[in-house]
């Protein structure tokens, strides 16, 4: 497989390690967009959590929590904004499901999770709403 993160599990290529457990890395991201930008990933590769069981997935956000309190703990940011992108229309670059946790600081000019996207599509919540009852 020629998936980076998988290299990066297999220490064919080196990080910065912030967690490791049996389930998760996490690491610094080697283009932060902030100090302290991690990225944790699940050491068996899953294109989104789609893919995986609902105790994988709970593994999975076990290590995320565990590596947010390290951040956390080491670097004192005044917040947080954590999640991944999921496919290529969601802006995933690297196809093995990765969570970002970005740390934020006070004045550094960021935006929160409503500045990503503004398009809201064609149809009212409401009318969302009837598909989820089906």
């Amino acid at each position: 497989m020629n998936c980076i993160f998988c290299k990066i599990i297999n220490k064919e290529v080196p990080n910065y390690t912030v967690y490791e457990d049996e389930n998760v890395l996490a690491f610094l991201d080697i283009f932060p967009v902030a100090k302290g930008h991690t990225v944790v990933i699940p050491k068996k590769h899953f294109e989104t959590p789609l893919e995986m069981s609902t105790e994988e997935f709970k593994n999975f956000s076990a290590g995320v929590h565990i590596a947010l309190q390290r951040v956390e703990t080491i670097l004192s940011p005044g917040g947080f904004n954590v999640g991944w992108n999921q496919k290529e229309a969601g802006g995933q670059a690297v196809p093995h499901l990765h969570v970002h946790i970005i740390p934020r600081y006070e004045g550094d000019g960021g935006g929160n999770m409503h500045s990503i996207v503004k398009n809201p599509g064609d149809k009212t919540p409401a009318e969302l709403f009837e598909l989820f009852k089906k």
